[in-house]
């Protein structure tokens, strides 16, 4: 179409007033052709808005992607490792504690045993900040009128009192209230004020008072207080054994504890069903000894007053079964209370067990080997008489007797029952000096007995080849050997046991673990028929005589009615100053066997350089205690009186 024939524009009527419309404003931005032709300009927008604008939603487009690649992150990335430390927060891994082996006598009754208590703990930092709190808070209330009753503000040191007197009046003198204080107000962040409190006092004060904590401890009892504690030992606060049995039977006494695992809430509450991973504790396995409690407890009593009669610095004494070669009893004086800990007994007290680590030169009663190798070897009879001089000079040594006289004549059963030293010189030429060795072995001195307690010595004896010229004049008297109380008590019960020396144990038994000082192998020392015929002999040691003639030097340890078999013993202790053999310091010895027709006890007792005899009478002798002691265990056993028995002949012709 042309533009001739193109219709003619529409346009809008005018306003009624005849004023022409005003044409459209063009839009922002934008110019209409009519002005760019005109020359005319729009009006210009600012830059910087335009450049704030792009930067705000880089800004926010920035962020935006940041948190998407974080979340990512925690998502897929971090995912297990925060899911593996949320639950460990939650996750809690408890120990179940084994309950420690108890330790009995051969009848089952409680020597140790351990028991559930608790240690009253206390946070002294916190505690008194949350006091002051409460403090602070009480008495602004009380400030706004809105005080109620039992709320009135209570000051720390009111508040601590408080607790101190409450814990004195529930545990009495086993507490101090000024040491509880001082621990209280003190700046450590955790204490215990008391440790071994039973559970229902324990709940008694924390009942009552929530600022004192109540932590689990297992505590070791000692029923008899210091009943075997040289034998038994003690533990630590921590359960674990210090010394004696505790310390070497600690891995087969303490057990192996369990543990398991679960979860907690937020309160601090067990999350039900989260229980898992449980491994029960495996308790402590119990020790049986072969001691007799109330063996023990009057051998210890009557050790004990042997020393403060005789004014000996020690005094010690061993029972055995004379069959089995079992310890019965083995005490030494002075001892102390486990149940009160080492380091609370008196600095005085014994703590260790001297019957098995502390040897010593044994006199006379050590003359048991050369009447056993002299009988055992045919060198002599228990009627032979003997022309005894009052001394003898072997290998440059002149050796006399503890009496002077002249030549006597004393049966073979004399020259032990008056403890001739020169007597049993003689005899120990006739048997020679390989054979004494080796009868020396035999009845195992110079090693240890292998009892099952811990530092046990084996004695002392030298070598064969390196014996001098004056050796032999000193080991047949016991004098240049040394041996333990055990050792000395395992030589007569060899002589008690048909000569088999059964090597001593002390522990019975063992349940659920091996026992660690199972039986040794039997050593046969002599013939039976030796044995018998020497135990007869050494009846001449206790047998009494009023004319004095064919009394013995151990009378004092007879017990009516029993035949008793035994032997006294002196010898010099070297002096620590001189080196050499003191002639005021003795070791005072006695060992025996009762009844001598069926024996069944040996007693060995050594006493440290007594002033006295054991009953505090003149002269130094241990005969009254083994008498004491002999008494007790035969009556105590009901053990039948012995038969008449012949009077044995100690000197001839008189």
């Amino acid at each position: 179409m042309t533009r001739a024939q193109r219709p003619p524009t529409k346009t809008r009527p005018a306003a009624r007033t005849g004023t022409p419309r005003a044409a459209a404003a063009p839009k922002a931005g934008h110019q209409s052709a009519r002005a760019r032709v005109k020359g005319g300009r729009a009006p210009e927008v600012s830059t910087t808005f335009l450049s704030r604008n792009r930067i705000g939603g880089w800004v926010i487009v920035a962020v935006f992607a940041v948190i998407a690649v974080w979340l990512g992150v925690v998502q897929f990335v971090q995912a297990p490792t925060l899911s593996a430390k949320a639950a460990s927060q939650r996750q809690v891994k408890e120990v179940l504690p084994a309950v420690r082996g108890s330790i009995t006598d051969r009848a089952g009754q409680p020597i140790a045993f351990t028991m559930e208590a608790k240690s009253l703990t206390f946070q002294p930092v916190i505690v008194r900040k949350q006091i002051q709190e409460k403090y602070d808070k009480a008495v602004e209330a009380k400030k706004e009128g809105g005080t109620a009753k039992g709320d009135e503000p209570v000051t720390v040191d009111d508040r601590l009192q408080q607790i101190a007197k409450k814990i004195v009046s529930v545990l009495g003198d086993s507490v101090n209230e000024q040491k509880l204080l001082e621990q209280m107000h003190g700046n450590d962040t955790f204490v215990y004020l008391a440790r071994g409190v039973d559970p229902a006092k324990a709940s008694a004060i924390t009942d009552e008072y929530a600022e004192v904590g109540a932590e689990r401890q297992s505590i070791r009892n000692y029923p008899g207080g210091s009943l075997a504690a040289n034998i038994v030992g003690t533990t630590g606060f921590e359960g674990q054994g210090l010394i004696g049995l505790e310390s070497s039977l600690d891995s087969i006494l303490a057990g192996t504890d369990g543990s398991r695992t679960y979860d907690r809430g937020s309160d601090g509450a067990v999350i039900p069903g989260s229980t898992r991973d449980v491994h029960p504790a495996a308790n402590g396995a119990r020790v049986v000894l072969t001691l007799d409690n109330d063996v023990q407890f009057f051998v210890q009593q009557a050790v004990a007053q042997a020393k403060a009669k005789s004014g000996a610095k020690s005094v010690q004494a061993v029972v055995l079964d004379a069959k089995t070669g079992q310890v019965l009893s083995m005490a030494v004086d002075n001892t102390f209370n486990p149940s009160l800990g080492v380091n609370n007994n008196p600095k005085s007290a014994r703590t260790g067990n001297l019957a098995v680590t502390t040897p010593f030169e044994p006199g006379s009663v050590n003359k048991l080997i050369t009447a056993v190798a002299a009988i055992d070897n045919g060198k002599t009879t228990p009627t032979e008489v003997l022309q005894v001089p009052g001394q003898i000079r072997m290998a440059g040594v002149t050796v006399k007797d503890a009496w002077a006289h002249g030549v006597e004549p004393y049966t073979t059963t004399g020259v032990f029952g008056k403890s001739s030293n020169v007597g049993t010189l003689m005899l120990a030429q006739r048997v020679g000096e390989d054979t004494f060795a080796d009868y020396v072995g035999r009845f195992g001195l110079g090693s240890a007995t292998g009892v099952g307690l811990p530092g046990e010595s084996g004695g002392e004896v030298p070598a064969r080849n390196q014996w001098s010229g004056g050796t032999f004049a000193n080991l047949p008297i016991g004098q240049g050997l040394s041996m333990t109380v055990l050792q000395m008590a395992g030589m007569y019960q060899a002589l008690a046991n048909d000569g088999v020396r059964i090597p001593p144990r002390i522990i019975k038994e063992v349940d659920g673990a091996a026992n660690p000082a199972a039986a040794a192998e039997p050593v046969r020392v002599m013939s039976p028929e030796t044995a018998r015929t020497v135990l007869d002999m050494f009846r001449a040691a206790l047998q009494r005589d009023p004319m004095g003639y064919q009394q013995g030097t151990g009378a004092p340890g007879a017990v009516e009615g029993y035949q008793i078999s035994g032997k006294t013993g002196t010898a010099q202790q070297v002096d620590p100053v001189t080196h050499a053999y003191s002639n005021s310091l003795y070791n005072i010895t006695f060992a025996g066997v009762a009844p001598t027709n069926d024996p069944r006890f040996v007693v060995g007792i050594m006493m440290d350089a007594p002033t006295r005899s054991s009953d505090g009478t003149g002269g130094q002798s241990a005969a009254p205690l083994f008498h004491d002691i002999a008494t007790f265990m035969l009556q105590k056993y009901g053990i039948p009186l012995s038969p008449a028995a012949k009077p044995l002949t100690l000197v001839a012709g008189k």
